[in-house]
């Protein structure tokens, strides 16, 4: 595999890409290309070379990519908004059908966790792209943000959003929250504390009109219109924070082609070896058949 550094531009912000090429590409090959996009704070070298390798080995140029503020791209810091992530996806696709080796009427996009919501709603506004799989990512972001919330715990973080609201307007700035914090999930707590030893840049802190704007993020209301395009969503049956019956739920709202996967893991849990390997082999199966 063959790997190199390179960069595009989403909206006058320079992005960092990793471009993955299979050591057998020959000159005038034409071969089709998958775009990776990670979750809620990833950066793309954490979890997805492991994905790239086995899209690579199987014959296929992989892309992945830190969204802006992120990694080494430009942006403000930090920030997570779906609307300006899925513009980073849409250009990550244009530069990579750009690429002599790609042929453009065969792009596929994979995504994780935030990204496994990503790629629902960036296909269903990107006829370029042909055939998508997402894995253990949501439908609803205020399902995702407030379901394990208390009502009392609700009522508190509505109260917090209002009120930062209410700073950025008066005062230009507004407040920050760690991620595991704000994600309010046993796994997701569990998973930064070890991830932070081996990869300390993981560290972020999402602001509260972040989170807001997670809130009015659905990529359930626009999966049927992926269709005739095909569809594959990979759910964790014990996932603790994308939660695999409301994934299941945006599944069902999907028209064929499409296919349903899931395993008998957490959230998290779909990154060890073995599981990267199955899940990295279902979405092969699914790439194969329909690039």
């Amino acid at each position: 595999m063959q790997t190199r550094i390179v960069h595009f531009y989403s909206e006058g912000m320079k992005l960092e890409a990793d471009y993955f090429l299979p050591d057998d590409l020959a000159p005038g090959d034409r071969r089709a290309g998958i775009v990776l996009c990670h979750g809620y704070s990833g950066v793309r070298t954490v979890i997805l070379p492991d994905y790239a390798e086995y899209f690579v080995a199987a014959g296929y140029p992989v892309l992945s990519f830190d969204y802006r503020g992120f990694g080494g791209s430009e942006g403000p810091k930090w920030r997570i908004i779906a609307s300006e992530q899925l513009q980073d996806i849409r250009n990550a696709v244009t530069w990579l059908e750009a690429q002599p080796e790609i042929d453009p009427e065969r792009i596929g996009i994979w995504g994780t966790s935030n990204g496994g919501a990503h790629v629902v709603a960036a296909a269903a506004g990107d006829e370029r792209v042909k055939c998508t799989v997402g894995q253990v990512g949501y439908g609803d972001g205020r399902r995702l943000l407030t379901e394990n919330f208390s009502p009392k715990e609700l009522e508190a973080f509505e109260a917090l959003l209002k009120q930062d609201r209410r700073e950025r307007v008066m005062t230009g700035k507004g407040k920050t929250v760690p991620v595991a914090t704000l994600l309010n999930s046993p796994q997701t707590t569990t998973f930064m504390d070890e991830a932070l030893k081996a990869f300390p840049d993981m560290y972020c802190e999402i602001s509260w009109e972040s989170a807001e704007a997670t809130l009015d993020y659905r990529p359930i209301d626009v999966v049927d219109t992926i269709a005739p395009r095909a569809l594959m969503l990979i759910a964790a049956e014990k996932d603790d924070l994308c939660k695999a019956n409301a994934y299941r739920d945006m599944f069902d709202r999907a028209r064929e082609p499409k296919r349903w996967v899931t395993y008998p893991v957490q959230h998290y849990e779909i990154y060890q070896p073995e599981w990267v390997k199955k899940s990295a082999g279902a979405a092969l199966e699914w790439f194969a058949e329909h690039l």
